[in-house]
């Protein structure tokens, strides 16, 4: 129980992301006035949704991949970089990435999604910034090392981003995702250093 504590804000955030989506299942006006909605963020200027919907998910299985990436990957990022820069680098990468989504479906007033993978991706990238030749496997079949992994999840999430008719906000990946990476490079400047003498490392250069 003692490690548990190395790492509260990840608990937290995993708790109130659960607590929220279970309310919200069971409150269809407390889901629908806290989602991302495009419409009603430009025309009624909801700008709560940026962050709301970022604790909000689709069903189960959306909700438990991403708690359990969280958990994985934010009580090492936390341990690495403290609560506070931990929690600076949630925040900055829930808000890049609902902002880049805003940005990118401004003009498409129907755009709703819910999730709080804007807000993942950008723990797995700074956790990446630490570890890049830490192997993932992927589907617990296929191993890469981290920063592979990270080029490829911008790669896929650009093309699913082109998609309609869904929920899911990649959109909000890849914001999220450069948003985790320049705010864990503003908590802890040495992160870029290592990062690219790491990956140097990797292709034979040092």
């Amino acid at each position: 129980m003692e490690s548990l504590s190395l790492f509260p804000a990840t608990l937290t955030l995993v708790a109130a992301n659960v607590l929220a989506s279970l309310y919200a299942w069971l409150n269809p006006a407390f889901l629908m006035s806290n989602v991302f909605d495009i419409a009603a963020i430009r025309e009624k200027r909801e700008w709560h949704r940026l962050v709301t919907s970022g604790f909000l998910h689709l069903n189960t299985f959306h909700l438990f991949i991403n708690m359990f990436v969280l958990f994985q990957f934010g009580a090492v990022v936390e341990t690495t970089i403290g609560t506070a820069g931990f929690l600076i680098v949630y925040a900055a990468s829930l808000l890049g990435g609902n902002l880049w989504a805003l940005l990118e479906n401004f003009r498409t007033p129907t755009y709703r999604a819910l999730g709080a993978s804007g807000a993942v991706s950008g723990v797995v990238f700074s956790f990446c910034l630490f570890a890049p030749l830490t192997l993932l496997w992927i589907f617990f079949i296929l191993p890469l090392p981290a920063f592979v992994f990270a080029v490829l999840f911008i790669v896929i999430s650009t093309i699913l981003a082109q998609r309609e008719n869904r929920m899911f906000g990649h959109e909000a990946h890849i914001g999220g995702a450069l948003a985790g990476v320049l705010a864990t490079i503003a908590v802890e400047p040495a992160s870029l250093s290592y990062f690219a003498s790491q990956v140097s490392s990797f292709f034979g250069g040092g």
